[in-house]
């Protein structure tokens, strides 16, 4: 697939995850310089001198150092991944504005504030509002969420995500990760970042000022609309994606987050109020969580049950630099992987491999 996107788009420059992987695509008789492999390839692809913008879209922890060094570049990022802010969002955000760099939103909610906002300052805003589908277990008791499966977390009701990120949204501990992040992003406390039930996708985020005015972003759940926006930003760039039509959505609905049967939320604003290290520890815990549970190795129950052990277990102090992160990275799935192989021994059913 790679060595066809070359073909297709003839990039400039090219990084892999692996030297296995640059020997692949050389077997393939495809000939882009490539400038590396892992995070250093990363790094030298975000940094190079051509680069204008760095749209970072990768899963987990391995463009933290990319974007932190595409920031001293004084590159414009549009930032996909919510692991960078949420592990080292002070960080990240110092360094930004440090170097007079523009960090613009791409997840679709937080996008959406960005375009509410349009400029606005922090003193004028009383509170934002996040949207949240609810995922496939809106409506199932907590008894019913004791033998939910792998497969049944990963069908989502209205977004096509990779598996992480759609188990999260299963737990609601993706809309814990994005009050992280609108945090560092909007420079607002958590009290002021609410989150609400939006089970049709269509209203992807709220602002609401001091005067009253309630601004909302509108449009379908497709994630080239905020790609686009980043692209084109400070203008607006047309994309192919499809119109929103409310007569056939006909209805919109909302709700409160269930905090006894989605614990996720909770934590994530414990995590945040306690700062430092603690969301560092609390994104790692959940990953590696996540990890087990689509192995099949734990429950659904049982990643919020390993998050919340793993920050009982593991308090951390401030953060002082990228070292420091992923020291306590470490730490922290290594501990996490631990408590859910004990999870996993109390719960024999949820060992018997992926649904």
């Amino acid at each position: 697939l790679l060595a066809r996107q070359i073909e297709r788009c003839q990039p400039r420059l090219v990084a892999l995850s692996s030297a296995r992987a640059i020997d692949q695509l050389r077997q393939r008789g495809v000939n882009a310089e490539i400038a590396g492999a892992g995070r250093d390839g990363l790094v030298a692809v975000a940094s190079h001198p051509d680069v204008d913008i760095v749209l970072c879209a990768s899963a987990g922890t391995d463009a933290l150092e990319a974007v932190l060094e595409a920031i001293e570049r004084r590159k414009t990022i549009a930032l996909a991944n919510k692991e960078v802010l949420v592990m080292a969002g002070g960080l990240v955000m110092d360094a930004a504005r440090r170097q007079g760099v523009s960090i613009l939103p791409v997840d679709s909610e937080h996008n959406a504030i960005h375009q509410c906002l349009h400029g606005r300052r922090a003193a004028e805003v009383r509170r934002l509002v996040l949207t949240a589908s609810g995922g496939p277990f809106l409506n199932r008791s907590a008894a019913e969420l004791e033998h939910v499966t792998a497969a049944d977390a990963l069908k989502h009701p209205t977004w096509q995500m990779g598996r992480k990120i759609t188990i999260d949204s299963a737990t609601l501990m993706n809309k814990g990760l994005e009050v992280i992040e609108a945090h560092h992003l909007f420079r607002l406390p958590s009290e002021r970042i609410e989150v609400v039930i939006h089970p049709q996708s269509v209203i992807h985020g709220l602002v609401t000022y001091h005067d009253g005015s309630v601004l909302a972003h509108l449009g379908a759940p497709d994630m080239r609309t905020p790609i686009a926006y980043a692209l084109g930003w400070p203008g607006r760039t047309a994309a192919p994606m499809q119109r929103l039509d409310l007569a056939a959505v006909g209805q919109l609905t909302f709700g409160e987050p269930d905090p006894q049967r989605f614990p996720a939320l909770r934590l994530a604003r414990e995590a945040l109020a306690q700062g430092g290290g603690t969301p560092t520890v609390l994104n790692a815990a959940n990953e590696t969580a996540v990890h087990a549970f689509i192995e099949g190795r734990i429950g659904f129950l049982d990643i919020a049950a390993t998050v919340e052990a793993t920050l009982e277990a593991l308090p951390v102090g401030p953060l002082g630099s990228l070292d420091e992160v992923y020291h306590i990275d470490r730490e922290a799935r290594a501990l996490a992987a631990q408590l859910a192989a004990r999870l996993a021994r109390n719960h024999p059913a949820a060992a018997t491999g992926p649904q």
